[in-house]
């Protein structure tokens, strides 16, 4: 089945709407919105999969490992998000960076953190921070930060085995070299931890430990990373925090000292007995931890996100007006529950969701529509925050009818405030959760959402000659008014690409040739009506449009006026063409 698709492009433009619903209250999407719902044509190559776990990045046995242990970490599908979203996204973490390093932030947060977390700054950064975000309907929310997040090496795995099946969505696949120049980055993230804790000589020895490792979901990961070291000249070992003794000042495992630990646990200030040992050799600077308490205290505890949405506060602590304001858009509200605001919250309860502050992989977090009053009164009795619901995009994952919607958030992996990848989590139920068929770890593709097709962009003209844009309208029956990117109309006109909710339909389809000045639409030179049916199945059929048609010959005209728009779609179409949005019909 042909898929919708879109040239990726930077532009973020005002034309980021495609018209894909046949009910006026729902008339339009986002271009992504579009393409999760309906594109399939990006998909996961098993064999390449299996091929870059065993061969390429690993070793023999490990595509078998993740089949039966962990079957449902990779999705079958990709997930689209417009490049202005992913621009944002950059920008929400570049404004929590800079309120964490402010004087104030630091002391008030710190103060009250564990002792454990006051050691160690001007050192390592901290490794493989996770911002996790929902977008859905062209609204983005930071549902939470986590300083020691899992998939990075999974998702360079997943970016080896994508598999396309026409050209204009081969540019979304990201290169070998870029996968591989990502893999050689964090490499050196660690390398540069190394440095930043003050060490001269040049890292030797890695222990990425986590809590029965074996046992973790997550187990082939860390396979993958120690791969990963070794094919870099590092020795790397996988254990437990109970694997190791600190002897002659440094922090040994099985006769290999060890320079740097890549920590995983979830003991987030080693105050378990079994990381008595790490304890020590971090308190007497023995050995580089990576990421660290004080990252956890910063980022990553939830009641920072209480001081990231509350306006009063950021202005208190000296944070740029610039800042505050990405952080109010796009921070949910949060806030502590406490016992006095009971009966408030419950009231409030379903536009609500409950995380303990010091939670981790949602566990123990709870949309306010599913409580019971027994969760309920734990809750209360817990430390926990509420946080206004962002609603998570959704990814249909199966075609010919009988698509499988499924939800999904967006996590960006970061390092020193910059974004290094990112993915996607699919998923269905209340959090991310690594069981649901066709769930797990997708490739997340930008998709600009450009709209028209510019000349000067495709042609050859002379520098000194104005440039000139094809915009494309759908008009309803309703009078509403959808544009909708130029490379998807090609698609469209070319047969190339099927819109299933407009099966049946006939629409009227405006083109707008204009002049562009300064990037931007200025005078019309040119407007073109035409009728265009869909069959059955979503796809345009040109027999069945009624002419006069382009891709017709030798019909008989029906009346032109059939295919003109009226004064007030004309007025929505300039309206449009100067920043202003797409409208639906009434």
């Amino acid at each position: 089945m042909a898929a919708l698709f879109i040239v990726a492009s930077a532009i973020d433009s005002p034309f980021t709407k495609v018209f894909m619903s046949s009910t006026p209250e729902c008339a339009t999407l986002t271009a992504s919105d579009a393409l999760n719902s309906a594109c399939f044509c990006l998909n996961v190559d098993k064999d390449a999969l299996a091929h870059a776990l065993d061969s390429e990045l690993g070793r023999p046995g490990l595509a078998e490992l993740v089949r039966q242990r962990c079957p449902f970490m990779f999705a079958a599908r990709a997930v689209f998000v417009a490049a202005p979203q992913l621009q944002r996204m950059a920008e929400v973490v570049r404004a929590v960076e800079s309120v964490v390093q402010l004087p104030a932030y630091r002391e008030q947060v710190l103060s009250a953190a564990p002792a454990i977390a006051r050691l160690g700054s001007g050192g390592p950064l901290g490794a493989f921070f996770g911002y996790d975000f929902h977008v859905s309907h062209g609204q983005l929310g930071l549902i939470e930060i986590n300083t020691n997040a899992g998939g990075a090496m999974l998702n360079a795995v997943l970016a080896r085995a994508q598999r396309v099946c026409c050209a204009a969505t081969d540019g979304m696949v990201p290169t070998h070299e870029s996968v591989a120049a990502f893999e050689s980055s964090m490499v050196e993230m660690f390398r540069h931890e190394w440095r930043l804790a003050g060490n001269t000589r040049p890292l030797g020895s890695i222990a990425i430990v986590d809590e029965a490792p074996e046992e973790q979901y997550l187990y082939p990961e860390f396979l993958l990373f120690q791969q990963l070291f070794e094919r870099h000249g590092l020795r790397a070992v996988i254990a437990g925090p109970q694997d190791f003794e600190w002897r002659d000042g440094r922090l040994w495992h099985a006769g290999l000292a060890i320079d740097l630990v890549y920590n995983r646990l979830t003991d987030f200030y080693l105050e378990q007995p079994a990381s008595a040992v790490l304890r020590e050799a971090y308190e007497q600077q023995g050995v580089v931890l990576t990421p660290h308490p004080q990252a956890h205290a910063l980022y990553a505890n939830k009641r920072n996100l209480v001081t990231f949405s509350d306006a009063a506060q950021l202005q208190a602590l000296g944070a740029s007006e610039t800042s505050q304001r990405i952080l109010l858009e796009h921070v949910p509200h949060t806030e502590l529950v406490k016992p006095a605001d009971a009966q408030r919250l419950w009231d409030a309860r379903r536009s609500l969701f409950f995380k303990p502050v010091a939670g981790f992989g949602s566990r123990a977090a709870y949309r306010g529509d599913k409580l019971t009053r027994r969760v309920w009164q734990d809750i209360l009795a817990g430390d926990y925050v509420a946080q206004a619901i962002v609603s998570p995009g959704e990814r249909i994952t199966a075609d010919e009818g009988d698509g499988q919607a499924m939800k999904f958030d967006l996590r960006a992996f970061t390092y020193d405030g910059a974004v290094q990848w990112t993915a996607a989590r699919l998923y269905q139920g209340q959090t991310t959760n690594f069981r649901t068929p066709g769930g797990g770890f997708a490739p997340v593709y930008s998709t600009g959402d450009s709209t028209a097709r510019s000349l000067a962009a495709t042609d050859t003209v002379r520098s000194d000659e104005p440039a000139y844009a094809s915009y494309i309208f759908l008009l309803d029956e309703s009078g509403g008014v959808h544009p909708i990117p130029h490379s998807l109309y090609v698609a469209l006109a070319r047969g190339q690409a099927d819109a299933p909710s407009l099966a049946g339909r006939t629409l009227r389809l405006a083109d707008w040739y204009v002049r562009m000045n300064d990037g931007q639409p200025g005078s019309v030179v040119n407007e073109t009506y035409h009728l265009v049916h869909f069959d059955p199945t979503g796809k345009v059929d040109w027999q069945a449009s009624p002419a006069p048609h382009p891709h017709r010959l030798n019909d008989m005209p029906v009346p032109q006026e059939a295919a003109l728009p009226t004064t007030a779609e004309r007025a929505a179409i300039r309206s449009i063409l100067s920043g202003g949005t797409a409208t639906a019909g009434t």
